[in-house]
């Protein structure tokens, strides 16, 4: 007897696409449903009373796919999705995709799988295309940090180049020139764009010669990469005088390497972060920090993949955000 599984590897889909057709989801496209049907016929395929009740019963899932849930960044992120999900009636399921291709590619199927009603994707690892396919084969589907020629009207994002471009610029203001930047091993377009913007900024200043060297060090971005790379940096480059940080986590492992070596920030040594986080605001000194806007950014994701899979109009909103400069006390002229 002829399974699912059957229907789908025959008709070339996935076994989630076979599901929809069999429950008359309205995301899947015509032809596609046709040629399932097709399929399903010449093959035998009946579809039994489970398979018959599975849209309805995940008919008001939302499905988040993010890197990594335990991520302060991520963690917020989900919870500003399920606030506007429960206040709507909807429920989450969630998957982790830890920047890896193909962790992130089981993770979308297997919500897809699970019948959610609508996507909310952060994708850094799989390439456009797969994305453009995904979209394609689930219709709700809202992209957020990402931004996908084609399917610009689903993508939510920041620009995360300027936010770098203004930290890196602040420092300079307050007269660095000995400015060195943290980033984020994870080979991932953020880490570029904050990367080039650090760079950017340093040459539109021309602050970079022989005596005032680029200086970077990469690592985990986490409290302990932070650590390792600021350790790296002051051994390498003992005239640094300030820092920018791909995120507020790395910046705090970086503040921890600079007081366990008696330097005094910013006295001695200036550190800016990324993301604007919570922990920004408890550190010390407190944080000045890039704002990532990333719970108007979720709820904006919430709101318009619900209003897709609802069939209803999307909000007329941009989804492209820019960051601003929070300035706090960890950044100081410096000394001379």
């Amino acid at each position: 007897m002829a399974t699912i599984k059957d229907v789908a590897r025959q008709a070339g889909v996935s076994v989630a696409t076979v599901s929809r057709v069999i429950n008359g989801s309205p995301l899947t496209k015509s032809d596609t449903a046709d040629l399932v049907k097709r399929t399903m016929r010449e093959l035998g395929y009946r579809p039994n009373a489970a398979a018959r009740t599975l849209v309805s019963k995940r008919s008001r899932a939302i499905g988040v796919v993010v890197a990594d849930v335990s991520d302060p960044f991520f963690g917020s992120l989900v919870k500003h999705v399920d606030t506007i999900a429960h206040r709507q009636g909807h429920h989450l399921l969630i998957g982790n995709g830890y920047h890896e291709a193909a962790r992130e590619k089981q993770a979308i199927e297997s919500l897809i799988q699970n019948q959610v009603a609508s996507l909310i994707v952060h994708s850094k690892a799989l390439d456009d295309d797969t994305l453009r396919a995904f979209s394609e084969e689930h219709g709700a589907i809202v992209f957020i940090n990402r931004l996908i020629p084609g399917l610009e009207g689903r993508c939510i994002f920041l620009d995360n180049y300027r936010g770098a471009f203004l930290a890196t610029e602040h420092l300079i203001e307050q007269g660095h020139r000995y400015v060195a930047y943290i980033g984020s091993s994870h080979p991932i377009e953020d880490t570029v764009q904050r990367q080039q913007g650090y760079e950017d900024a340093l040459n539109t200043y021309r602050v970079t010669d022989k005596t005032h060297p680029v200086m970077m060090a990469f690592d985990t971005p986490d409290e302990t990469g932070g650590e390792r790379a600021m350790a790296k940096l002051m051994a390498d480059n003992p005239n640094l005088s300030a820092v920018f940080c791909y995120n507020d986590i790395m910046a705090a492992g970086a503040m921890t390497a600079l007081t366990d070596r008696d330097f005094r920030v910013p006295e001695d040594v200036s550190v800016v972060g990324f993301d604007d986080s919570l922990i920004a605001r408890y550190l010390h000194p407190k944080l000045t920090s890039v704002r990532y806007p990333i719970e108007e950014m979720a709820a904006l994701a919430a709101e318009q993949a619900i209003a897709v899979s609802s069939q209803q109009p999307m909000r007329d909103e941009k989804g492209n955000y820019t960051p601003t400069l929070i300035k706090r006390n960890s950044v100081a002229k410096p000394n001379e």
